[in-house]
């Protein structure tokens, strides 16, 4: 069944992005201003991050690592500590969960920022670190909810640029929003299907190359 999804045609090709990790290039809606005002003005020294997938979550993550100094939790728990720096770990889910306990405790000891990311809330994470989640309870969390008809535009639209697809009717936008699945996951999967198909076809991004796909 199609959705009903009213487009706004002029704002949709009216957007202009840029790649550098800045709070000025995350676009921001009541989908996620919560968060992302938490996360900015550190309301929190104890952030937890949850959201859907491709939602933005790292980018944000990112923002606040660059503004508040943080170091990166990748393979290098040892070095992390000597720094005292604050941390962030996106994506819980990467990690062994007794070293995410240690940093925690690390950063509550020694009065340290930490920023956690998480694509589910804590109460649906099966942890098999059981003092883990009694350390996360403390945390303020901040989420990202599914994406509104704003929202979708938006990342419809980047999306579409970064491909570099030419759209030239503002119908192109319209037919794929009243169609696809409502989520980021659903808009991210079309544009990728769209690129591969017209790579293949060496044909331009049109209603008629869509129909092969929705």
């Amino acid at each position: 069944m199609c959705n009903s999804t009213k487009v706004n045609k002029q704002k949709i090709i009216s957007y202009t992005f840029k790649d550098n990790i800045s709070e000025l290039n995350f676009f921001v809606n009541k989908t996620n201003f919560h968060a992302f005002n938490s996360l900015i003005n550190q309301e929190s020294t104890f952030s937890f991050l949850y959201g859907p997938k491709k939602s933005g979550k790292s980018f944000l993550a990112h923002i606040w690592k660059n503004k508040y100094n943080a170091n990166k939790l990748s393979d290098n728990f040892e070095e992390l500590i000597k720094n005292k720096d604050n941390i962030l770990i996106d994506d819980l889910y990467f990690f062994d969960k007794e070293i995410i306990f240690h940093l925690v405790n690390y950063c509550i000891l020694n009065n340290l920022k930490i920023l956690i990311t998480s694509p589910c809330k804590i109460n649906d994470i099966n942890f098999q670190f059981n003092d883990l989640p009694s350390r996360l309870k403390t945390f303020s969390f901040l989420e990202i909810n599914n994406p509104d008809d704003e929202m979708l535009i938006t990342v419809l639209t980047k999306l579409l640029l970064d491909k570099q697809f030419i759209v030239n009717s503002n119908d192109i936008f319209e037919y794929i929003l009243r169609r696809v699945e409502r989520s980021y996951k659903g808009i991210y999967d079309i544009v990728d299907k769209l690129d591969v198909l017209s790579l293949e076809k060496k044909r331009q991004l049109t209603i008629p190359l869509i129909k092969e796909i929705l």
